[in-house]
């Protein structure tokens, strides 16, 4: 019976695990210690992919005991997509569910950044926003929808996210602070920024996803008192992180 994929992939990703049945060479031969050398090389280059793919996971966590965890990943979580940009979705789920990592509780939630960052990198390119439309009357601005970009995203953590974030840039980077933090992946021009966004900014910026701007504000106040809009509205302007409406893109 031929070997199915199921069973290749299964014995090319599993070191313990002998030559399938029928697999041969190019001579028709068994391929003996060329399956072994090849079966290393796919998960050398699954494991390099995720060093690109989570720097900052990687920076926090130290490179020798990332490399030393991640060939476990590769194994257990092929790509399921020829498209490598996608490939790491699972990780952040398996970095909170190994027990030696317990007391490293925020490497999930850094995970889902460097996500964020490279999908904010792959997303879709958008017109510009006009920021024109802006200047209205109160009323007219209260019924204003604003659209985030593909390339905007938002990942509000339990934990200090920015302060991890410079840290993993910068080993000399103040101590992160006790307290949650939400940031803002904006793609402004080539490469993905990460912001740290001001209390009740991430409450505001995702009810713009659903609500007109007066609702979004008033959600975002009903959360936090302390929100300042002219302050989160400054920073997501300059982050451009608004699109143009689709009729005036087209």
């Amino acid at each position: 019976m031929p070997i199915t994929q199921g069973q290749f992939r299964a014995a090319l990703l599993d070191p313990d695990r002998s030559v399938p049945v029928g697999v041969i060479d190019g001579r028709g031969a068994h391929p003996g210690r060329r399956f072994d050398v090849y079966r290393n090389n796919v998960v050398v280059s699954l494991v390099e992919a995720m060093k690109l793919a989570f720097p900052h996971v990687r920076g926090l966590l130290g490179a020798q005991n990332f490399d030393t965890l991640v060939p476990a990943f590769v194994r257990a979580h092929p790509p399921g997509s020829p498209l490598m940009m996608h490939y790491g979705a699972e990780f952040p789920a398996f970095l909170g569910a190994l027990e030696p990592l317990a007391h490293l509780r925020y490497l999930p939630d850094v995970a889902r950044l460097d996500l964020a960052i490279r999908a904010s990198y792959h997303a879709a390119d958008t017109a510009p926003f006009d920021a024109t439309v802006l200047q209205q009357s109160a009323a007219a601005l209260d019924g204003l929808a604003l659209y985030l970009a593909p390339s905007t995203l938002l990942i509000r953590s339990r934990w200090p996210l920015y302060d991890l974030w410079r840290r993993a840039n910068d080993p000399q980077a103040p101590k992160p602070r006790a307290q949650g933090q939400a940031v803002l992946v904006t793609r402004p021009e080539f490469d993905p920024i990460v912001h740290l966004l001001p209390t009740g900014a991430a409450t505001w910026l995702a009810a713009l996803e659903t609500q007109p701007l007066g609702s979004a504000v008033e959600a975002a106040t009903a959360a936090a008192p302390n929100f300042d809009l002219a302050a989160s509205l400054t920073l997501a302007l300059h982050a451009r992180a608004f699109r143009a409406p689709e009729k005036e893109a087209q």
